[in-house]
Parts: C-alpha cells; structure tokens; sequence
C-alpha cells in the first residue's frame, strides 16, 4: 500500500511540474504548443487517472470512509474528475456566425476549424445593444434566434451570462459584427459532464460545512491542542510621525472655492456621468503623482491648466520616472515642465535618436500621453460637459471644440460656444461671484437638458465624498512602517521575555479597527458609485484584500498577537500594491461579461484564501526567527505551526470554493468551465501545494515543525505566481484580475 500512497501523491506532484512548465511554454511557444505537447496529451490524461484511481484505493485502504465528511470531501473531488473526463470524452465546443436575413446555419465550427452538423437549423432574428444608461458604454449584447427542428419552431435569446439551450446544445453570446447585423455564438454540447461535475461542486460545498462543524474533524483537534493554551508575549507598537512638506509659491489658479463649484460640473468621462472633480482628480494624479500640487486641490490644477495655460506651462509639475526620459528632456530630478517638451528642433521626443524606441516604448507613451492630456486640457477638447439631444433623441456630450449637431436649436448652440468663454473672461476679472453664478448655469443647462440620464444626486455627492477621502498610498506607507517595527519589536520581545502584562495591545488594535472602517467606507464608496461590487481589476481586488486582511486580524489576534504585525505589514503591501499599477484606476462600467454576481463570489473568496495563505507565510517567517534566535524556541514553533495549520484549513477550502466558482462563471459566461488559462492553471497547483500540508498522516514530514514552516514560506510563490506574475508575465484572459 506504501507504492500506492508514493504513487498518488507522486503523480500529484508529476502533475504540479507539468502545469508550471505548460504555463511558461504557453508564453514562449502559444496555446498550441502547449495544449498539444501537454494540456491535449495522453499522457497527462493517463497521469490524472493513476493519481484518481490510487488515491481512492488509498482512501479506501485507510478506511477514511468512518470519518464522513473528510471521505465524502475526497469523493467529491473524484466526481469532479470524472466529470472534466465525461466532458473531455463526450463534449465538443465550437462557434458559429449568423447574420440577420441569412439562411439558416446547420454546423458550427469546432475548436480545430471543422465543420460539426446541427440537428437543428439556427437563424437569427434580431441583435441589440443595450447601453448603460447616459451612455455609450456597452451594457449587454442580445441575440434573438430562432431554431428550427423539422418543422418545429422555437426562439430564444442568447446575451452575456444569459445562455440558450437547447437539446443539450448551449448557446453562448461570444462577439458581434460592427455593423449591428451579425453575432458569433461560442456552441458547446456536453450532456453529461457539465450535470455530473455540478454534482461534484455540491458535494465539496456540503462536505466543506460539514468538515468544519463535525466534533472530532481535526480542524476541531487542533482548535484544543494544548499548544494554544501556552501564554505569548504581547505586541508593543511603535509609531512614528511624518513631517508635512513645505510648499513654495504655487502658480496662478482659481480661488478653492470657485475650482470648487467647477468641479461639481456634471461630465462624460471614461463612458460615464460624473463630477469633473473625477477628472481633475485623475488629472492631477496621472500628471504629478499626487492629488494635490502646492497646497492647490485637483480642481484648482486642473482649472489652473484650462485658464492659466501661459503660466502653468513653466511649472514642473510632470513626472518623468524614466531617467532616459528625464534625459532627454534635459531636466534634472523627476519633474518636467511643458517647456522642457520642446527644444529648438521642436517636440524633443519625436524621431529622438537617443532613445531606443522599442525599448523605452512604454516610458515614451507614458510622457506623451502625458503631453497629450495637457494639450486636450488646454484645448478644452477633455471638457464634455455640454449635453445635446441628437438623432433618436439620444443624448450625447459634447466639449465646447466639437462639432455640434447641426439641428441644434441656435440659443443652445450659443450657450455652448460661449459660456466658457465668458467664464475665462471672469477669470481674468478674478470675479468669483460672477463665476459662480455661470458655472451655476451651466449646470442648470446640464441638468434640464440631460436630467433622465444624469445619476441621482445622492450617488453624485457618493462620488465627490470618495474622491476627498482616498489617500491609500499614505495609509499603505503608515501600515508598512507600523508593521515591520512591530514585527521587529516582538521578535526582540519573544527572544528577551519581560514579565507583567500589559494591554498596550489594544492601541494597535483600535487603529486597525478604524482603518478597517475607513477601507470599508472607501469600497462600498466606490460600489454604491459605480452600480456594481468593485472587485473587477487589480487595484479593488487588493483594496479588498486589505480589508480582509484586518478582518481576520481580529478573528486571529486572541491565539496570536504577533498576528497584530502581520495584519499592519500585509494590510500595507495590500494597498501598496493597489497603488502600483495604476494610481486608483478610473471607476468604469463594468464590461458586460463581468456582470454577474458570480465574479463577485469568485473574487471574494479567492481573496480571502490569499489573505489567509500570506498568515501562514508570515508566521513560518516568525518560526524561522525564533529558531535563529532562542534556545526554548520548541514550544514557540510548535504554537506557530498548530496555528498555521488551523488557518490553513479554510484557506485551501476556500481556494478550492473559489476555483470552482470561477467555473461556474467561466460555464456561464463562456461556455466551458475550465480552459488551461494560466491563471486557472496556477490557481489549480496552488490548490494541490498547499493541500500536501493537510496530509501529515500520509506525508510524515509535515510533522516537523520547521520543515512544514520553510514550506508554508516557499509555498506562498505560488500564490505570487498566480496572482502577479500571470497578470505581469503569463498573461491570458485573466489579465485584468
């Protein structure tokens, strides 16, 4: 029975290799080549059924059947198995293109471009768009076909997470012509694996409750093992302060108070209606890093821009990161003026023979997407704040440069064309009252012309309040540095106990309370603004992350108050995180195959799985310490790994929880619930890593305490892989997570 047990986790790990090469060959070679030599061979078909087959033997010769839940849990996984086979076996996927007046289709193309005959013949009817409301942004796509079965009838509508079937045959909303008459459909038959994998996704949910709540589970076990009940120092918090900058003088702009009332103009901005104080905000911080200048607010830069152009011209306020672009532009230090653009032989970084074009390409568009922003803020061409009825009574935005609709009653065309420039005039007269008073009516012109598609004014004033309380980059530098000294001081504190206690504890714990409050107030924000849960990309996923972060801080901080400095360090890589792509990215409407209540299910348990899996890392980094630098560091690491064990339990169920959600999804949206996407493919080995640590019966080694905390350290690449080196270097569909 040992070759068995050696077989079945052998093959495991057999398979975990050929994953992670097939990831990386994907990227060097294309899905092809990595479908054909591995994902699409036999071999690792064969390889997936010896380790199915000799585990269930083994499950079966330790007799793992008494104890219900853990075996029905194993079970599950096995159906889940034999589904992915049935559907592998049975099932075929292909697309087919229809457009309206066409004859009806009878085949559909396969994933390997061969025609596949229908039993039925597939016409379509009707398309529409549907647009999110005062928008030109995509809401949904909607097919109306119609099937025709040998005389009989029947129509249906396909759009995105909205499938049809039909005969077992599913119809999936997959692309659509530009001109509005044709739509491509994803068609994917697969009448017994889809039912018997759901199967096994019911039974991983059941047995995982079960687990948890079943008197002798040894998650239960370990909740009581005596190691919990040995008292730990407690965690000391130092804090530090930070010296406010010293401004100089700041160049012409507009009093707070008037760049206020501009900013509570109305705008079409990135497919949506928002306050311009968005845009300024967003302006400011893509142009200089921050979201302030001088002691100026966003709204007073981004006017000073569109009224003081001359001025703000010579003003170094545009950060240059590149020190090739810093040189080329001769600066000195990271902050360009406009000025520094231009030189005798005109725009510097044009046809610039000192820079490698291919090389600094990204840095190259960075700064002239910069330039450019400036020159459609001076032009006034960003500034869509004019709404106008146009054909179909549709309302469309228009700034005070473009064309205006040509049936335009003549007093509107009017108002648009020259109510800016009587604002610049007052300005000039530095009349803030006056100025005030045309903004006002400019905003009433806004709102009686585009009040249907204008969003509600508490929504509006929602917006305006998140836009004044995000500052994530200087809360993720304070929890950093709180943090690390934190984690310092208790380390000196474990290996030089003091006697006594104390509940300076609590200071650290109430701030993290209101950080928790803060982020959460920050998220549901940004949620109530944008009409959807913001967990679509990078920056909102780890914004949630943080928040998860504190929360399982509190849950954890009883057994282990060391667990104080791991909430501040992760809760602060979190948001530093967030921040490192792109600033706070623009709220946008959601894309329509995102819109399903699903992703947010996906996303949110995935989250909380990475939070819980970077705590077991952080404290196998305390064991390997204590072991460097105590004598009775026994006891210590024994604690730290019974702990590390507890957590890991619902982080792995709540991995596998989350990778199966995401098929669910993935099935719905797509027509197939898994795809050998890199990000689907390392979520898979993280699953199969760290679940290795759940079976020290089997796997002796785990036993250790050391080895099982240098594992849980090594163990969390993985996580890293999955979540940023698929979305910086693997790519795939998954890149925007």
């Amino acid at each position: 029975m040992k070759l068995i047990k050696r077989i079945a986790f052998g093959s495991a790990g057999l398979l975990v290799l050929m994953m992670m090469l097939a990831t990386f060959l994907e990227k060097i070679q294309g899905t092809d080549t990595a479908w054909s030599v591995i994902y699409g061979s036999p071999v690792f078909t064969t390889i997936w059924g010896i380790m199915t087959i000799c585990a269930f033997a083994y499950l079966i010769h330790r007799k793992l059947q008494r104890d219900f839940f853990t075996f029905l849990l194993h079970i599950s996984f096995l159906i889940i198995l034999t589904g992915a086979l049935t559907t592998r076996l049975c099932g075929k996927q292909g697309s087919i293109h229809l457009r309206m007046n066409d004859a009806p289709a009878s085949t559909f193309i396969t994933s390997g471009q061969n025609k596949e005959p229908l039993p039925f013949q597939v016409q379509l009817h009707d398309f529409r768009i549907d647009y999110y409301k005062g928008s030109f942004a995509p809401m949904d796509f909607t097919s109306r076909i119609r099937i025709d079965d040998n005389g009989t009838q029947t129509e249906g509508e396909v759009s995105m997470n909205r499938i049809f079937t039909y005969r077992h045959y599913r119809f999936y909303q997959s692309a659509y012509d530009k001109d509005g008459r044709g739509t491509t459909l994803a068609v994917s038959y697969d009448p017994w694996g889809i039912g018997i994998t759901y199967t096994g996704y019911a039974l991983l949910l059941f047995s995982i409750l079960g687990f948890f709540f079943q008197k002798d589970s040894m998650f239960r076990q370990l909740l009581s093992h005596p190691a919990l009940h040995n008292k730990t120092a407690i965690l000391c918090i130092a804090l530090s302060s930070f010296l406010p900058g010293m401004a100089s003088e700041a160049p012409k702009h507009l009093s707070r108070e008037a760049a206020s009332e501009i900013g509570n103009l109305y705008i079409y901005y990135h497919d949506r209606i928002c306050p311009l104080q968005t845009l300024a905000k967003d302006f400011t911080m893509k142009l200089y890093g921050k979201t302030s200048y001088k002691g100026l607010t966003a709204e007073q830069v981004f006017t000073g821009w569109f009224f003081y152009y001359d001025d703000w011209k010579a003003e170094p306020v545009i950060r240059i990161k590149s020190k090739e672009i810093q040189h080329a532009l001769g600066i000195k230090g990271q902050y360009a003026s406009l000025n520094d653009f231009f030189g005798t032989e005109g725009y510097k970084l044009k046809d610039n023979k000192e820079i490698n074009e291919t090389k600094y390409k990204r840095e190259l568009n960075e700064a002239n997407e910069k330039f450019n922003l400036i020159s459609m803020t001076a032009t006034g061409s960003i500034l869509k704040i004019y709404p106008c009825r146009t054909e179909h009574n549709r309302i469309s935005w228009f700034a005070p440069v473009d064309d205006l609709p040509q049936d335009l009653p003549d007093d509107q065309w009017l108002f648009v064309r020259k109510s800016l420039g009587l604002l610049s005039e007052q300005v000039m007269k530095k009349d803030d009252a006056a100025i005030i008073g045309l903004t006002d009516k400019i905003r009433e012109y806004q709102q009686k012309t585009a009040l249907e598609v204008l969003p509600s004014d508490a929504r509006f004033d929602a917006e305006k309040l998140y836009n004044r309380l995000d500052y994530t980059k200087p809360l993720a530098m304070a929890c950093l540095t709180i943090g690390i000294l934190s984690f310092l001081f208790y380390c000196r504190r474990v290996s030089r106990p003091l006697y006594g206690k104390t509940r300076l504890h609590i200071f650290p714990l109430i701030a993290l309370g209101i950080i928790s409050l803060y982020l959460i107030t920050l998220i549901s924000l940004r949620g109530f603004v944008s009409g959807h849960l913001p967990l679509s990309n990078g920056y909102e996923t780890m914004q949630f992350m943080a928040f998860c972060v504190t929360l399982l801080t509190f849950l954890f901080y009883r057994k282990l108050k060391a667990v104080i400095a791991f909430g501040y360090m992760l809760c602060g890589l979190a948001l530093l995180v967030a921040m490192l792509g792109e600033a706070n990215p623009p709220i946008t409407q959601l894309i329509p195959v995102l819109a399903s209540p699903l992703l947010s299910i996906h996303v949110v348990t995935i989250m909380i799985a990475y939070s819980l899996t970077a705590f077991v890392m952080l404290n196998g980094i305390m064991a390997i310490v204590l072991r460097h630098t105590r004598k009775d560091y026994q006891d210590a690491i024994v604690r730290l790994q019974i702990i590390s064990r507890i957590i890991l339990y619902p982080a792995v169920f709540c991995l596998a929880l989350g990778i199966f959600i995401g098929a669910v999804w993935a099935n719905v949206s797509w027509g197939r619930y898994w795809g050998w996407d890199p990000k689907e493919t390392w979520a898979l080995i993280t699953l199969l890593i760290y679940t290795a640590a759940l079976h020290p019966a089997s796997l002796p080694a785990f036993r250790r305490p050391m080895f099982f905390h240098w594992f849980a350290v090594i163990a969390f690449l993985s996580v890293l892989i999955t979540y940023f080196g698929v979305n910086f270097i693997l790519g795939g569909m998954h890149g925007y997570a």
